[in-house]
C-alpha cells in the first residue's frame, strides 16, 4: 500500500506524511477521533469559521515539526532518522488525549486529569499495539529523553504546537492580528548547548509571535462570548452529573453515561484500560446529542440552560479587574431563585463568578533563548529592544460575573 500521501491543507497548502509509522498512526481510530473534536470549543458561537479541528491541528503541527527538522538538520544538528521520526511521532500525537470541544471540557469528564496526562497514557497503549515503535517518540514527549531540545519542539514557548495553533486559529477565526511568520521563526532555529535557540535576526518574529499569542487570548480565546459559552457548557456537565449520581435517569450515549453515572478519579482512570477506551469514543457529538436530549428534561435547571445553549441564549459576563461585590453576586442569585423558584444551591446554575488568566510569557518557563551575533545567549526579554514586551511576562488575572439573561435584580 503506498502510504506516501500529500494532503491539501489550507493554511500551508500541501504537506506530505514523513513515513509509514506516520500514516499508519494517522490511521489509527483514536486519531481518526480528532476529526470530531473542534480545535477551539465553542469559538463559533462567536466566529462562525472556528469549526476546525484537532485533526487538522496534528496535522499542521506535524508539517512544521518536519520543516524544523529539516533545519536543524541543515545546521548541522545532531538528529538521526530514528530521532526525526520519533520527534515528528511525538508531536502528531501530543494532542490525541483531548476530550470533547477541546479545553472547554478539560477536567468535566474525567475530573483531576489534564489531556497531557490522557494522551500520554494512549501513548503508551498504541506503543504496546505497535511493538514498542513509539518508545522514543514517548520519552521525548515525556521530556526524559537524553536530548532535550527534542522535547522543546514538542512543547515549549516556542514550539511547533503554539505556531500552527496561532495561524491555523486566526485563519479560521479571520482574525488578522493572530498571523505568525512561522516559516520564517522556523528557519531562524538552531540548537545550542541542548537547547533550542533563536539567531538573533529573528528576534522581531519572535517579538511578533508573543505579542500576536497576546491578543489572540485576548480577542479569540478569553472573548467574552467564548467564556460565557464554555461556562454554560460547563454547568450543563455539572449538573447533568450531580442529577445522574443522584440516580435521575438522563439520557446519553453508552460513552458518555459510563462518566456521567461515576466519579472517576485519575488513579482510577490511569489504572483500568476500559476507562481508557470508553474515553476514546467520545466526541463533541456524544455532548452535543445529549444537551438535545436534556432540552425537554423535566430538570428545569438542566433544560434551561440545555436550551439557552442551543439557541445561544449565552450567560451575560462581566469582567473587571476585580470581584464584583458579594452584595451584587448575592442579588443576581436571589433574582435567579425568584424567577425560576430555584433553591441558593440552585441558583449558582445560574449566576455566579470565576476567574480567567491570560501570560503570554513566563521568564525560566521554557524560555525563549536569543542567540546573539557574539555566540551568547540571551531571554527574548533581554535581547529585545522593544520595551513593552517585558510586560507580557506579567500574569493578567480578571474577574468574570456570569449570569443568565433578563434577571430582575430590585
Amino acid at each position: 500500500m503506498n502510504k506516501k500521501k500529500i494532503i491539501n491543507d489550507p493554511v500551508y497548502g500541501f504537506i506530505t506524511i514523513p513515513s509509514d509509522l506516520a500514516f499508519d498512526l494517522i490511521e489509527h481510530p483514536y486519531f481518526q477521533r480528532l476529526r470530531y473534536i473542534k480545535q477551539l470549543g465553542m469559538t463559533h458561537l462567536v466566529y462562525p469559521g472556528a469549526l476546525h479541528t484537532r485533526f487538522h491541528h496534528a496535522l499542521g503541527a506535524m508539517h512544521l515539526m518536519s520543516t524544523a527538522i529539516e533545519t536543524l538538520c541543515s545546521k548541522g544538528a545532531d538528529i538521526s532518522p530514528a530521532e526525526q521520526e520519533a520527534v515528528t511521532v511525538a508531536i502528531l500525537l501530543h494532542d490525541i488525549g483531548h476530550g470533547p470541544f477541546s479545553h472547554a471540557l478539560e477536567e468535566s469528564i474525567v475530573q483531576g486529569i489534564s489531556h497531557e496526562d490522557i494522551s500520554t497514557r494512549m501513548m503508551h497503549r498504541i506503543n504496546t499495539e505497535f511493538g514498542g515503535r513509539l518508545q522514543m517518540a514517548i520519552d521525548i514527549f515525556n521530556d526524559t529523553y537524553p536530548k532535550r531540545f527534542l522535547h522543546q519542539l514538542v512543547s515549549s514557548q516556542l514550539d511547533m504546537d503554539r505556531m500552527d495553533y496561532l495561524n491555523r486559529d486566526s485563519f479560521f477565526t479571520g482574525v488578522a492580528e493572530g498571523v505568525i511568520s512561522s516559516e520564517r521563526m522556523i528557519k531562524m532555529l538552531s540548537v545550542k548547548d541542548d537547547h533550542i535557540v533563536v539567531e538573533e535576526k529573528g528576534i522581531y518574529s519572535i517579538e511578533n509571535f508573543l505579542i500576536s499569542r497576546r491578543l489572540m487570548y485576548w480577542q479569540v480565546y478569553l472573548h467574552k462570548t467564548v467564556i460565557a459559552g464554555e461556562q454554560m457548557l460547563g454547568k450543563i456537565l455539572k449538573r447533568a452529573r450531580e442529577l445522574s449520581l443522584s440516580g435521575f435517569p438522563l439520557f446519553a450515549t453508552p460513552s458518555m453515561q459510563h462518566f456521567l453515572a461515576s466519579n472517576i478519579t485519575k488513579k482510577e482512570f490511569m489504572a483500568d484500560d476500559t476507562h481508557l477506551e470508553i474515553f476514546a469514543c467520545l466526541d463533541d457529538a456524544d455532548i452535543m446529542s445529549a444537551i438535545k436530549g436534556w432540552a425537554t428534561s423535566t430538570d428545569k435547571i438542566l433544560s434551561t440552560l440545555c436550551s439557552n445553549l442551543i439557541s445561544r441564549k449565552l450567560y451575560k459576563v462581566d469582567i473587571a479587574a476585580k470581584p464584583a461585590s458579594h452584595h451584587h453576586l448575592e442579588q443576581l442569585q436571589k433574582a435567579a431563585m425568584k424567577q425560576y423558584g430555584l433553591s441558593e444551591h440552585e441558583s449558582r446554575y445560574f449566576a455566579f463568578q470565576d476567574e480567567i488568566r491570560n501570560n503570554a510569557y513566563r521568564v525560566g518557563d521554557g524560555s525563549i533563548r536569543i542567540l546573539m551575533k557574539d555566540k551568547t545567549v540571551k531571554d527574548i526579554t533581554e535581547a529585545s529592544d522593544y520595551s513593552n514586551l517585558s510586560t507580557l511576562t506579567k500574569t493578567v488575572k480578571k474577574h468574570i460575573t456570569c449570569y443568565v439573561k433578563g434577571l430582575e435584580v430590585e
